[in-house]
């Protein structure tokens, strides 16, 4: 049977982070330090909060209207506190990149698209951030060269979907090579870690352990759904080699492959 391609968003990495005490920032009211920005657990959990509460209503209001009642599991969204400081870094070392680059970002990502993919009402900041970054990563995903990768960074991509139930486990490299296909948005997304990492480098990147490791917010099309996961840091000595054509991205609303699972 003739393999089918999974196509995803290049928007993948997870970012070198330094010791809090190594470089005097060790304050467990604070998340992450960005060079000269924090993140505070306050503001994490706020987001976070604010997710579960927004969920919980939109399943409380949907249950009513079908004459049923909601678990307290059912009333829990798979959101965590971990999304959540994945995304305000990634969004932070991501513009930082992009004016460095003189890209403008363009407002096309928006929150009521993604609503129902991430199953998150689009009032919550949490699917508003999700906006943010989707126009980000595609922006810089669009310019920077995809590297061709090993056998290595392919497994990685594959085992991070795998971790977020998103494809068949158990999977060896020969046919997850196959069903990836020619893998451009493995090739692509390791550029743009590549360019996360360099960021990193370059304004001292710092994360609370209580959010380690982190990774930078990725989806992958599988069907008619999107599958969000997060990938750790695949290292510029290991899978990334020799940088190739870029290949153009699909944002998460314009998204139309075929399924990951063979």
């Amino acid at each position: 049977m003739r393999a089918r391609r999974l196509i995803a968003a290049a928007s993948v990495a997870a970012l070198g982070v330094l010791s809090l005490a190594a470089c005097g920032k060790s304050s467990p009211d604070v998340a992450a330090y960005v060079g000269d920005r924090s993140y505070s657990v306050d503001r994490v959990d706020a987001v976070y909060d604010d997710a579960q509460a927004k969920y919980a209503e939109a399943v409380q209001q949907s249950a009513k209207q079908a004459g049923i009642t909601p678990t307290p599991d059912q009333l829990r969204s798979s959101v965590t506190r971990q999304d959540v400081v994945n995304l305000l870094v990634s969004i932070d070392l991501g513009k930082r990149v992009a004016a460095e680059q003189g890209l403008q970002v363009a407002d096309q990502v928006t929150p009521e698209q993604l609503a129902q993919q991430l199953q998150m009402p689009p009032q919550a900041e949490y699917a508003k951030l999700w906006g943010e970054w989707a126009d980000i990563s595609l922006v810089l995903s669009q310019k920077l060269p995809p590297a061709d990768l090993s056998d290595d960074a392919v497994m990685a991509v594959y085992h991070a979907i795998e971790k977020a139930g998103g494809i068949q486990s158990g999977l060896s490299v020969a046919e997850v090579r196959q069903l990836f296909g020619e893998a451009g948005f493995v090739r692509s997304a390791s550029a743009l870690s590549a360019a996360l990492e360099a960021e990193t480098d370059k304004v001292d990147v710092s994360v609370n352990p209580r959010y380690r490791p982190l990774g930078v917010p990725s989806w992958v099309n599988k069907g008619q759904e999107l599958v969000f996961y997060a990938l750790p840091y695949i290292d510029a000595s290991g899978p990334v080699t020799d940088i190739s054509t870029p290949d153009p991205v699909d944002s998460p609303a314009e998204q139309s492959a075929g399924p990951v699972a063979p």
